[in-house]
């Protein structure tokens, strides 16, 4: 590993914290005794950042280089993550330190990628940037798991985890200020704009690869917020005494695939593996729709290891095929990070009306379409 992959490595396991949305959904619906459709305003207001900022951003990092926001992005998500140090007295408040989390954490993601790309020697950015994902996996594992070892080895409350978070991200950003790499610039495309920037979406790959990140995101927020729920209210398994297993399971099936996932890509093309990774997908969803404690845990094992590799997968094959728009193009593809916010509220408004496992189905809509979409890239 080169020197200067190394902060790029760090700012991903930060945007893992970004994940923590997903099991604190469960987390503060029990704190603050919520219904399922308002606890799942908290990947909503996370998510809607990534709506937001993305763009502006993808601008912002085309004038101002990759490093500096990088910088900004750790930054924003140091001040969210710091509130709850000192207070975290209402839901309210709560929802304020994820707004900033997420705000972070979509700065990192607009960055992160394209950077990943500048660090990384032709031919092996896929791989690069599917092993960057194993190393976000471990920052997401983190907040499935950390709570619950406060809790059981020194009796502390899961909010009271979240001075762990601040220390690193502080050490991230020592990390990143005394290293130095080379910015790749965009060339032949002047200066990224708004307009520049919407109008790729007139490019049909671009739109399809779009709405691919947007549909996966909102199934993975969908699942990681979801199984916690599902097996307290199916199966009565308590959430803090399991040690989040569903949830804690699914995020080391997704740091082990996506392991794996950098290793297999030096094998087989990323378009045959995504569609691997989207066959595997479907089947672990429909195993939630089984009515068995011991099938759901094998099933969130088994979307971990599909999930694991569809974003860097969809994210890479965009970027290796239209390089030099990058900046614009990963503005885009984060901005469609928002459907981390819209598809679990879908998915809380089903499971209120119906149940918690029926809900399950709107992930795997979701992923239906990443199956679509893996079947006729050769097309777009």
């Amino acid at each position: 590993m080169r020197a200067k992959a190394i902060p790029i490595f760090l700012v991903f396991l930060i945007m893992g914290f970004g994940d923590a949305v997903g099991p604190f959904v469960g987390l503060a619906k029990e704190t603050f005794h919520l219904s399922n459709t308002v606890a799942q305003l908290i990947p909503f207001v996370g998510f809607l950042m990534f709506g937001l900022l993305s763009v502006p951003m993808g601008i912002f990092q085309d004038r101002k280089g990759k490093k500096t926001t990088l910088l900004l992005g750790l930054l924003m998500a140091f001040a969210g993550l710091t509130i709850p140090v000192f207070t975290i007295s209402s839901y309210l408040l709560f929802l304020v330190t994820i707004v900033l989390l997420g705000a972070g954490a979509a700065i990192l993601q607009v960055a992160g990628n394209p950077a990943m790309h500048d660090v990384s020697p032709e031919g092996s950015f896929s791989s690069n940037l599917s092993f960057a994902q194993f190393i976000k996996a471990i920052g997401s594992l983190s907040t499935a798991f950390l709570p619950v070892i406060f809790k059981k080895y020194f009796n502390l409350s899961w909010t009271e985890v979240f001075p762990v978070y601040s220390i690193t991200i502080l050490l991230t950003i020592v990390v990143l200020l005394l290293v130095h790499f080379d910015e790749k610039k965009n060339s032949g495309s002047g200066a990224a704009s708004f307009s520049s920037c919407l109008s790729l979406l007139k490019e049909p790959f671009v739109l399809w690869m779009v709405l691919g990140i947007f549909f996966y995101v909102g199934a993975e927020v969908s699942v990681s917020s979801g199984v916690p729920i599902y097996l307290r209210d199916r199966f009565g398994i308590d959430i803090q005494k399991s040690g989040l297993a569903g949830t804690g399971l699914f995020f080391l099936a997704l740091m082990t695939g996506r392991f794996l996932g950098g290793i297999i890509l030096r094998i087989i093309s990323p378009a045959v593996f995504l569609r691997i990774t989207s066959f595997i997908s479907v089947i672990g969803l429909l195993g939630l729709l089984i009515n068995n404690s011991v099938v759901s845990f094998v099933s969130a094992i088994i979307i971990g290891l599909g999930f694991a590799n569809i974003f860097p997968l969809i994210f890479s094959i965009a970027i290796d095929r239209m390089p030099n728009r990058s900046n614009e193009l990963s503005g885009l593809m984060v901005t469609a990070i928002l459907g981390g916010a819209l598809i679990p509220i879908v998915m809380g408004a089903v499971a209120d009306s119906t149940s918690s496992m029926i809900g399950f189905i709107v992930p795997l809509l979701c992923i239906f379409y990443i199956g679509w979409l893996s079947l006729n890239l050769r097309k777009l």
